[in-house]
């Protein structure tokens, strides 16, 4: 089993960054991919940043530019998020998934390629 543990999240000011961390644990053999995801009430989730093994990343158009995902020895995941807008309001899920046959996949915003979730920091950023 894999453990995805989030930290974080907060309120800011409009125009203000934040930094959103993810570390996994458990049985993280193989190959893999990590993302982050967001969701907001009352809409579907949404793929906001991805990366893979081989340092691949993928931006939603709504945030390219602003927001960077990055990961430290396949077990901590990064999100800056920097020039924060009210849109970005929503919550942040760490998202992860490990092969073990060691193929490589590659990075994706679509939920549906991930296993393992985090259980989900709010984000708030004001007017």
């Amino acid at each position: 089993q894999v453990q995805l543990v989030e930290s974080g999240g907060g309120s800011v000011q409009s125009g203000g960054s934040l930094r959103l961390s993810c570390k996994a644990s458990g049985y993280t053999s193989g190959s893999y991919r990590m993302a982050w995801f967001r969701q907001r009430q009352g809409q579907e989730r949404e793929g906001v940043a991805a990366i893979d093994e081989r340092g691949t990343k993928g931006y939603a158009g709504s945030v390219q530019g602003r927001f960077a995902i990055s990961l430290d020895n396949a077990k901590s995941l990064y999100l800056q998020m920097n020039n924060l807008k009210p849109d970005d309001t929503a919550t942040y899920f760490c998202a992860a998934s490990y092969y073990f046959n060691g193929y490589y996949y590659p990075q994706s915003l679509h939920s549906a390629d991930y296993r393992y979730w985090g259980q989900g920091n709010r984000v708030t950023v004001a007017s």
